[in-house]
């Protein structure tokens, strides 16, 4: 009984600490060799390895799933009017999912007859709204974001750039996320900065996971996916590299996002996503083919086994509370109590308004793999349905593009 433990408790310490260090150690070697590669045929051929928008401009079609969002709705409208794109060339599409606030009211007059607003009767959640609004048009790149969004000035040329490549079906762009009054609450912290990194690497080696929701360019022969999922950011990337495109990742693509207002709605946010990845990952188990190479590699190492930690860490607190007595655990299952002390101890500093890094890291890990199980035993129990309630949220355009303009 206690060999097995023991044994159970190191593979599962191993399986955690593979995913978040030994993977980004794997994936920096290969993209050490790809960009080696990609050097070497640069000095060959002397080609520009940057992409640009050549030729014709291809129309894009700018898609929205409008709640109730009417504290954020004209902001919205009047970013996208100051896009840097060919206004002939870009058309916005707003899908009324049945709000019950004012939005419907502050979308009777579009400022011009590239914005259009269609109202649904009935709420259906936001991908059966976007589905509908893809068929309104005849644009050959679909971009999928929020409401409470904000893009930068060249986000959508930035991501239409890609799709000069036939092979590229989705890109991502990069989404940087604002506490109110303009401090960025996940980019600055170190687990944001880290995920980044992983994509972009990722992308070097053409097996990036998934995309960001706030700014994911798709073309329009890929979407809607076939498969429903809450997480369609993910779904839809998954199904156009199983059809044989590349998924690009664009840290030049910016869209700024305002987070969730307090810790409870982040939680809750992380739970319905959490929730949606499980079942992803359920629809989707054909992805984990080995013959499929390194994005199933990628896939395992980076996704599933991230989706998996939850339950990582509980087998291998239990294993080492069974073997306290055992010469050495003691000090394991002391280890995992401080660490998660200090994980509550940043949560109560954060409810009165002081953040310590000490404590920040430990909270933002348990946060994020508790609201993972949350989502787990929600997914175990029917899985998340399809509408939710929206987040309250306030955009401050200027004060958060100026200050994404200032780090570039």
């Amino acid at each position: 009984m206690i060999v097995l433990c023991e044994v159970i408790f190191w593979t599962c310490m191993a399986a955690i600490a593979y995913n978040y260090f030994g993977y980004p150690v794997v994936l920096f070697t290969l993209a050490v060799f790809a960009q080696a590669k990609t050097d070497l045929l640069y000095l060959l051929r002397r080609r520009s390895r940057r992409c640009q928008l050549r030729g014709e401009i291809p129309d894009v079609a700018v898609l929205i799933s409008v709640y109730n969002e009417e504290e954020v709705i004209q902001a919205r409208i009047r970013n996208l009017q100051e896009l840097d794109y060919p206004a002939d060339r870009l058309e916005v599409w707003l899908g009324l999912d049945a709000p019950t606030d004012k939005t419907a009211e502050l979308l009777t007059r579009l400022p011009s007859t590239q914005f259009h607003a269609v109202q649904f009767s009935e709420r259906r959640g936001k991908l059966a709204v976007l589905s509908d609004l893809a068929r309104r048009t005849s644009a050959e790149i679909l971009v999928i974001t929020d409401a409470n969004t904000m893009f930068d000035r060249n986000c959508i040329r930035n991501l239409a750039r890609h799709f000069v490549d036939e092979r590229v079906g989705v890109v991502s762009g990069e989404e940087v996320r604002m506490a109110a009054g303009g401090a960025d609450a996940a980019g600055e912290s170190l687990y944001w900065r880290y995920e980044c990194a992983l994509k972009m690497l990722e992308s070097r080696l053409n097996c990036v996971q998934g995309a960001n929701g706030a700014a994911l360019g798709v073309r329009g022969s890929l979407f809607p996916p076939k498969k429903r999922s809450i997480v369609e950011d993910f779904q839809i990337p998954l199904e156009a590299r199983l059809q044989g495109y590349r998924v690009v990742y664009d840290p030049e693509a910016i869209a700024v996002e305002e987070v969730a207002p307090t810790s409870s709605a982040q939680f809750s946010r992380r739970v319905r996503i959490g929730c949606g990845d499980y079942q992803t990952l359920f629809h989707n188990l054909n992805c984990l083919n080995p013959m499929r190479g390194l994005p199933a590699f990628s896939f395992f190492s980076h996704r599933v086994l991230r989706w998996l930690t939850p339950m990582l860490l509980l087998i291998a607190f239990s294993c080492s509370v069974v073997m306290v007595t055992q010469p050495g655990f003691a000090k394991w299952a002391v280890a995992q109590c401080i660490f998660y002390g200090m994980a509550i101890v940043g949560y109560e500093l954060k409810k009165r308004g002081t953040a310590l890094p000490l404590f920040a890291l430990p909270l933002q890990f348990c946060a994020t793999n508790l609201a993972l199980l949350c989502g787990f035993v929600r997914f175990l129990r029917g899985g998340q349905p399809l509408t939710w309630k929206s987040t309250p949220r306030r955009l401050q355009p200027e004060l958060v593009l100026e200050e994404t303009a200032s780090r570039r």
